[in-house]
Parts: C-alpha cells; structure tokens; sequence
C-alpha cells in the first residue's frame, strides 16, 4: 500500500467514525478537547515563567553577554516546551475522538515518521547545548586569561581573538549538526561533501577577494599589528578598532560613523595606540618673544602635569622639549612632545594646551596670531596723509 493509499484509508475511516458518533457525545468530546487544549496552554504559561526565573540564575557575571545568552536559552526552551506540550495535546485530542495514536505510531509509516523526527529533535536539541555551552566556555576562559594578563596588550590580543575561537567552534558544531540531520532524514552525506568540495574549489578561485582578506587578517591578528581597543588609521578611515571578524575589521569613528574594511583593503595600517603614544606640541610665539623663556615655561608645565596625581600614571616620560622647530610666518615655532600610555595621548595633550595658555598668560608671552602689513607707494600715502590732515 503506497502512502496517499494509507492517507486516504485514515481520512476515510476517521469521517466514518465521526459520522456514527451521536449528538451529545460530539459536544462531549469537543467540550474535552478544550478542557485538554486549556490545559496545554495553562502548561505552556507556567513552563515560560519557570524558565525564565531559571534562566536568570545561569551562571556568570551580570553582562551584555549573559543577557544575549539567558534570552536565547528563553526562546529556545520556550520553543522546545510548547513544542512537546503540542504533541501532547494533540495525542490526548485523537484519544478522545477514538483515533489510537499508539496503534498507529506503532506500525508502518507512523514508525519511520516517529523515529525520524525523534532522532532529529535529539540532534537539534543537543547541537543547540553545544553551541551554547560551547560560547560560553570559551568566553570564560577568555574573561579569565584577560583577568589575569598583566600585560594589557595581551589582554587586548585576547579580547580579539575570544570572538574568532568563539565563532569557528559553533560553525564546526552547526556544521556537524546539520550533516547529522541530514544523515537522518535520509539524505546520502558522502556525494554531498564530495559535490561541496568541488564547489569550495570552484568558489575559492572565484573569489580570490575573499580568500586574500581572509589571509591578510589572519597575518595581522597572529603579528598583533591591531587588536580590539587600539586606534588605528587605514587609508581614509580611522577610529577606535571595536571589532574583528574573520574578513573585516571594524572602526568607530569620534563622531559615531562606523568603517567596515576588508583586511584586504588594509595595505598600510597606522596604529596610534600601540605599546605607547606620543603627543606632539606645535606652538607659535611672536618674534620679538623670548624664546628661552617660553621653552622654559613649556619644560616646567610638563614637569607640574608629571607631578600631578591625576595624570602622573598616564606619563611614561617627562616631557622633550625639542626647541625652535622653524621660523613661519607669524612667528617661532616651538615643538615638544610626551610619552604617555596608549589612548591617553589626547587626554594629556588637551590638558597641557590648558595649562600652557595660562602659564604663557602669566609670564607674559603671546601666541603668534596672523597679521598682515599693507605697505602703499610714496604718492598714495602723501595724498592720504594729506585728506587726514585737519582742515586750518
């Protein structure tokens, strides 16, 4: 007997059945199925509120990615739950209306249709604890090994590769899974991966992009020329480095603008926030100023700032006065510069700009502002002197 046969033999019988059914037992098993019905949906309502009071108690730190995990476990096992208590509800419905759900599950085509979607529930149940237990040790171990990194380049190292481990071990589970699934719906998995590979070439030679950001990144994450936290400038485009995927790396930039580079595209990257910064001064005093006593004046700022407790631990070094960097053509140039730690170059330099108004303010010392000298021939400026001569 061929399927559309059996189909047709179980409609058949069930019309048949219901049609022998009188009057009165009709409206008592409806007014059953709904009893069974509001039971499975009072069921499913109290199975959520469990959850989610279960999920607030998962383990780990009160994070951004303890929240993304706890409302993923809700939806998943609210899913998961609703889907059973479904099942259930309607096993108890075809009992009530003398349908044997047993009998049928039993034999024939009900056997095979149960155990594959039995098996397959199983795979998707226990890939998708994988993939979350999976995110979740490697984001503690990571947290962990940051922790206890004294070095904070490593820390940021760590904090750049935690996410690419993360992401390569789930798509491994997904991918495991989903060649599991499909070995158990039947589907012959040796010419697939056959057929997948002949793609992957054929693709790989097509997309040799891809391919060469895919290599760049990886050279640029194992020499740690940027990490996650530093600042860098690639081509046009510079910003806080918020993070790298495995072909793109991510900059947001002061105003909020977000640059997404291939790694391909990133030839020449200029990171300003590696190992150390400096922060270089430019300032322009008047020619008739004396310049000993503005670089003076510079030097003992720098030493004030390095004395002081707010910004003591964000100078590696006092300052270096370089001297008269040039003549320009509205003063003397003046250059100097400070080493501080990483991404405190800016803090610093805003700070000393303050402080050095004051302190040139005090000694007495101008900043160089643009002028401009009008110089008129001889006859103009007799006959202007005259017009302004007053009248006898």
């Amino acid at each position: 007997m061929t399927t559309s046969q059996s189909l047709y033999d179980g409609i058949r019988n069930l019309a048949s059945g219901l049609s022998a059914i009188g009057p009165i037992d009709l409206g008592v098993n409806a007014a059953a199925t709904g009893l069974v019905v509001l039971v499975g949906w009072g069921l499913a309502v109290g199975l959520r509120r469990v959850v989610r009071l279960g999920v607030r108690r998962l383990p780990g730190r009160a994070t951004a990615d303890k929240q993304v995990r706890g409302s993923r476990a809700l939806r998943f096992s609210s899913a998961l739950f609703n889907l059973l208590i479904a099942l259930a509800v309607l096993m108890g419905a075809c009992a009530i209306w003398g349908f044997d759900v047993a009998a049928w599950l039993s034999s024939g085509m009900g056997r095979e249709l149960s155990q594959t979607v039995l098996r397959a529930g199983l795979v998707v149940v226990v890939a998708a604890l994988a993939l979350e237990a999976a995110g979740y040790l490697i984001h503690e171990a990571v947290e962990r090994l940051v922790e206890r990194s004294e070095d904070p380049r490593r820390a940021a190292q760590l904090n750049t590769f935690g996410p690419l481990l993360r992401g390569a071990a789930q798509g491994t589970i997904a991918i495991v899974a989903a060649l599991m699934l499909l070995g158990d719906l039947g589907v012959r998995i040796g010419p697939l991966l056959a057929g997948a590979g002949v793609v992957g070439i054929a693709v790989g030679f097509g997309a040799q992009t891809v391919v060469r950001d895919l290599l760049t990144g990886m050279f640029l994450l194992v020499e740690d020329i940027v990490a996650v936290g530093d600042i860098a400038r690639i081509g046009d485009s510079g910003g806080l480095v918020e993070a790298m995927t495995l072909r793109t790396i991510r900059l947001r930039d002061f105003d909020g603008t977000l640059h997404v580079v291939p790694y391909g595209e990133a030839q020449v990257v200029h990171n300003l926030t590696k190992t150390f910064s400096y922060y270089v001064f430019d300032l322009q005093v008047p020619y008739e100023t004396d310049v000993d006593r503005a670089l003076e004046v510079m030097s003992e700022v720098g030493a004030e700032m390095q004395d002081d407790p707010a910004y003591a631990d964000r100078i590696l070094e006092p300052i270096e006065v370089v001297g008269v960097d040039g003549l320009g053509d509205t003063g003397v140039r003046l250059k100097a510069r400070v080493k501080t730690r990483p991404i405190q170059q800016w803090s610093i330099g805003r700070e000393y700009n303050r402080r050095i108004k004051s302190a040139f303010e005090q000694a007495g010392i101008n900043i160089a502002l643009p002028h401009l000298k009008v110089v008129l021939p001889q006859a103009q400026a007799r006959a202007l002197e005259r017009g302004m001569a007053p009248s006898r």
